[in-house]
């Protein structure tokens, strides 16, 4: 981070910095645009897209940018080009124009993330995503977009996906061996909505909808799969362990088999209330004796598996890092390594009836369940990244989780389309 860190501050005494475009100012993307424009030097958030064009003015003039406008048109054009902070709707000028290095997507939206990352990469921008729903619907997909394009596809560090990956690469590089790799939850109950999270969003200013994602395991379940999908592990089994454990997850390296791990090739997973929290972990082992030695004096026990934890992950804090990594070094904190290895699947939260359409994710129908990607794709299971809008044609009983054949699905949809060239990709590799 220390180079990172130079080579912004270099950037700025050049008055050449990385030119930011962001795509949505919720929650996360304003806290993005306060953190950028009043403590990263070296970067700056030319250009904010955001369908309700006032929300984009409001998260300028929130970080003390009083400047901004809203424009469209050759207006935009202009705003572009001699560097002012402009917020707009119109996407597809943001991403072609020469005045923007990368896109950062902080929607949270499957259908028009995807739509925003193909038009990012079509326009040459390297693109990270605060958007875990895409990349664990269709990021193999777009990462192969991505490549052909010369751009860096990524999520980013400060979620906990792309701490983990911190981790992991740390562990990995003084010669450890991953074998899970772990998130800490405060609470996992997947009869949540957004009637029962109300309060929480407005204490917080959230979105009922996104908290109930989180408290219903959805979230989590996108999580893991990205960091299985970026390391090659897969799940023990559907829905992960997701142990209650109220100790330290030091403790944590006496609850697994350390011989089921290493036939499995690494597992995700996660634990609900364990201390220090919210963080992650790595549980990881070690071949070599001497080494082990080590290890045991410098206080992290005999083995055969080593508990590493970051005791925090800072969210939008920790984003800019993820975008000098990947405009300066051409690094990605965290990609699919190939076809997925552990996908999302649909489960109803309720009994859902024939004729009712799905909401969407973190809403009052269905929930997110971890599954090995060869088992989705075997039982022809409904990822639930794609669930929202499609049609039930049949009646399904809570927490049974829903195949295609118990959907119809709408016509026309980008999500749709990646998802057949991901599993066409995937047969052939």
């Amino acid at each position: 981070m220390i180079i990172i860190d130079d080579r912004l501050r270099a950037l700025e005494a050049a008055g050449t910095p990385i030119r930011v475009g962001l795509v949505g100012a919720g929650f996360m993307g304003a806290g993005l645009v306060n953190q950028i424009v009043n403590s990263v030097p070296g970067m700056t958030i030319s250009a904010i897209v955001n369908r309700t064009v006032d929300k984009a003015v409001d998260a300028y003039v929130e970080a003390g940018v009083d400047e901004a406008s809203a424009a469209d048109g050759q207006t935009l054009r202009d705003a572009l080009e001699h560097g002012r902070p402009v917020a707009t709707d119109d996407l597809d000028t943001v991403c072609s124009s020469d005045r923007i290095d990368v896109i950062v997507d902080a929607t949270g939206a499957v259908e028009y993330g995807c739509r925003v990352a193909e038009t990012a990469i079509a326009g040459g921008k390297h693109l990270v995503l605060l958007n875990a729903e895409v990349d664990g619907t269709v990021g193999w997909a777009l990462c192969q977009q991505a490549q052909a394009a010369g751009v860096v596809y990524t999520g980013c560090d400060g979620d906990q996906p792309g701490v983990q990956m911190n981790l992991v690469r740390f562990v990995r590089g003084i010669g450890l061996r991953p074998l899970v790799a772990g998130n800490v939850k405060g609470l996992h109950d997947p009869y949540r909505t957004p009637t029962t999270q109300k309060g929480f969003a407005e204490q917080w200013g959230q979105d009922p909808a996104m908290v109930t994602s989180f408290a219903d395991g959805t979230k989590i379940s996108f999580e893991q799969a990205l960091v299985a999908n970026a390391t090659g592990m897969t799940v023990e089994r559907r829905g992960m362990r997701g142990a209650d454990h109220r100790g330290h997850v030091d403790e944590l390296t006496e609850h697994y088999d350390v011989d089921e791990l290493e036939r499995l090739g690494g597992v995700v997973d996660y634990v609900v209330g364990a201390q220090p929290g919210p963080g992650v972990y790595v549980l990881a082992t070690h071949d070599d004796p001497r080494q082990r030695h080590y290890l045991n004096l410098y206080k992290l026990g005999e083995g055969p598996l080593y508990s590493f934890y970051t005791p925090y992950h800072l969210c939008h804090f920790e984003v800019p890092y993820t975008v000098a990594r990947a405009v300066l070094f051409h690094d990605a904190a965290l990609q699919p390594l190939g076809p997925p290895t552990v996908e999302v699947v649909t489960t109803a939260k309720t009994d859902l009836v024939a004729g009712d359409e799905i909401d969407g994710l973190g809403g009052y129908m269905t929930y997110g369940l971890a599954e090995r990607a060869d088992v989705t794709a075997a039982d022809d299971l409904l990822p639930m990244g794609v669930a929202k809008g499609c049609r039930l044609v049949k009646d399904v009983a809570q927490d049974v989780v829903l195949t295609y054949a118990d959907v119809e699905v709408p016509e026309g949809r980008a999500v749709d389309r990646l998802r057949a060239v991901q599993r066409s990709e995937g047969r052939r590799g």
